[in-house]
């Protein structure tokens, strides 16, 4: 089942997210206790949240939470300013993260919850 951004976006700030911008089709949010920046991307009707690499290490603890799925390769795009750098198919360095997709509204929440646990340790 494919599940729009726009459903993820309402989902996070109904569990307290503040959206802090929108470019294109990259949506920053910030769970309500914290100052840790995560977006939201939507390709072909499907929603991805996507997170610092930094977090990668909490990847298997992210996918056991039933409809959400790791993405293979890290997803890259110049919109994530929060994010780090690298060189990826050009001379340029380039924002990237770890992406998610979601596929229900109770696994964008569980997945925000288990990310502010992570972030409160």
């Amino acid at each position: 089942m494919s599940f729009s951004a726009e459903q993820v976006s309402v989902q996070l700030v109904k569990a307290g997210c503040r959206s802090n911008f929108k470019i294109k089709n990259i949506n920053e949010f910030m769970p309500a206790s914290s100052k840790e920046a995560f977006y939201v991307h939507e390709q072909s009707g499907q929603a991805k949240i996507v997170i610092r690499p930094i977090f990668e290490v909490f990847s298997a603890d992210f996918e056991s939470i039933e409809g959400i799925k790791r993405i293979k390769d890290y997803f890259h795009s110049s919109e994530m300013t929060r994010f780090p750098t690298r060189i990826h198919k050009s001379a340029q360095p380039i924002h990237y993260g770890i992406a998610f997709k979601v596929t229900s509204p109770d696994a964008a929440e569980q997945f925000i919850t288990k990310l502010t646990a992570i972030l409160a340790q």
